[in-house]
């Protein structure tokens, strides 16, 4: 495994812990809630290398990857019955491959445009964060 000690995602660091929650490792990656909650049950894929691009990655890794994916997105989509999920790949400042997961709810922020990636509104007692990741992990096929 390939990691670069000046990315928060390899390290997993305190860097990682102000803004995310580790959930679970999957096939190739890892899953983390977002501690800013606007988009209830937001979460972040991150593939387990330190690579920038998907065309980066094989053809079985492209496959693994969209697989955890799909089965994050299929565990929020149970857990909170969103009316869309948003997904995001960006990484402008920071280069390492992830993918946001993001639902979106009618009638509520951003519904009908793009997401904002960090609104700074919403954020959960340590309770409501636990049980949201037990809500996700029961889910997680």
């Amino acid at each position: 495994m390939e990691l670069n000690k000046d990315c928060m995602y390899c390290m997993e660091d305190e860097r990682i812990d102000n803004l995310m929650i580790k959930i679970a490792n999957l096939g190739v990656s890892t899953v983390f809630l977002f501690k800013e909650q606007t988009y209830k049950g937001r979460c972040n894929v991150v593939y387990k290398d330190h690579v920038k691009e998907l065309f980066e990655l094989s053809d079985q890794e492209l496959s693994l990857f969209m697989n955890d994916v799909k089965r994050v997105a299929a565990a929020i989509d149970r857990a909170f019955q969103p009316n869309k999920i948003n997904y995001g790949a960006y990484g402008d400042t920071l280069h390492h491959l992830h993918l946001h997961v993001v639902p979106k709810y009618e009638g509520e922020d951003n519904w009908g445009s793009t997401f904002v990636m960090n609104p700074g509104k919403v954020y959960l007692t340590d309770k409501e964060y636990s049980d949201m990741i037990k809500k996700i992990k029961a889910n997680l096929d």
